[in-house]
């Protein structure tokens, strides 16, 4: 696969996924530059397109290793995880700390609102 092919994959899946470049920069933590100077076919390191593809689920050449779905769903549970850890961490300052059952309820909630609520148009936002 040549690196033009590569990069037109990134984009098919940027688009299927609805993340921009902004957050693609973010959550690859590469510099928005250099994703941009990537996307424009500039060589740059593999550890810079390892990051790329990890986050949108390809390999190197391009090719699908997390299924579009699987991929939402695991974004959406991080980003659950890392609201709840938010309202556990709230709680714990005021002596109220949440029960085991009480914190994967919030978690379930906050995924769903991810993938199917008010949230999902901020799944992607880093």
């Amino acid at each position: 696969m040549t690196t033009k092919e590569l990069i037109q994959n990134i984009n098919n899946r940027k688009q299927q996924l609805n993340i921009t470049i902004d957050n693609l920069a973010k959550l690859s933590d590469i510099g928005i530059r250099t994703l941009n100077r990537f996307l424009a076919g500039d060589d740059v390191k593999l550890s810079t397109i390892e990051k790329i593809t990890n986050i949108l689920g390809l390999d190197f050449a391009g090719n699908e290793t997390i299924p579009f779905k699987q991929l939402q769903k695991q974004r959406a549970n991080q980003k659950a995880i890392f609201m709840a850890s938010l309202v556990q961490s709230t709680s714990a300052l005021e002596m109220q700390g949440l029960e085991e059952n009480t914190i994967n309820t919030i978690i379930h909630k906050f995924e769903n609102q991810f993938l199917h609520g008010e949230y999902k148009n901020r799944l992607w936002v880093a």
